[in-house]
């Protein structure tokens, strides 16, 4: 049977157009709370790294991960698929929780903080990355998807993947190098 137990009562699963709509509702919202958390860690990073090579280098890409963040909330409102508020919360919170991990420092930051958090930025701008491609590819059949809009988005992606990659090796060669050998 098409149903699911919902308080006592039988409802009928959504099917057809409504089910995929839904569908696209909760894989957009999912990516919103992930461009949430991004944002978030990404503009933490810049205001911990301020002055640095580290810094200079990173706040363009934290800039962009927040224009990325409006261009995403621009789709989802062409498409008429409404933001999911706690899904938003549920990012930032999570992103808040994530800085509770034990770092072997007590009052102040890791080195290794740092390079957990290029790790995780990188994590987040590959799942954006394949959400822009998703995107694109659903674009062929649904008109509001401009092609042109998702392919420089896709792009944008790409190039900061490449610069939070750098950062990264780097960043984790200087904190973990002397831990080997």
């Amino acid at each position: 049977m098409n149903a699911l137990p919902h308080s006592g009562t039988i409802q009928r699963r959504p099917t057809g157009r409504r089910a995929d709509r839904k569908l696209l509702g909760i894989y957009l919202n999912d990516h919103l709370a992930g461009a949430t958390a991004g944002t978030a860690r990404a503009t933490r990073l810049v205001r911990t790294a301020r002055g640095s090579a580290l810094g200079r280098a990173i706040e363009p890409v934290a800039a962009e991960m927040a224009r990325d963040r409006a261009a995403l909330l621009d789709i989802m409102r062409e498409l008429g698929v409404p933001v999911r508020r706690y899904k938003v919360c549920a990012g930032w919170a999570g992103e808040k929780l994530g800085r509770l991990k034990p770092n072997g420092h007590l009052v102040q930051g890791s080195p290794l903080g740092v390079v957990l958090d290029l790790e995780a930025l990188r994590l987040g701008v590959e799942g954006k990355a394949a959400g822009w491609q998703t995107l694109r590819r659903l674009g062929a059949t649904d008109e509001r998807l401009d092609p042109a809009r998702l392919d420089t988005l896709l792009e944008r992606a790409r190039r900061q993947q490449e610069r939070i990659e750098e950062w990264r090796v780097r960043r984790a060669e200087e904190v973990l190098a002397a831990t080997v050998g």
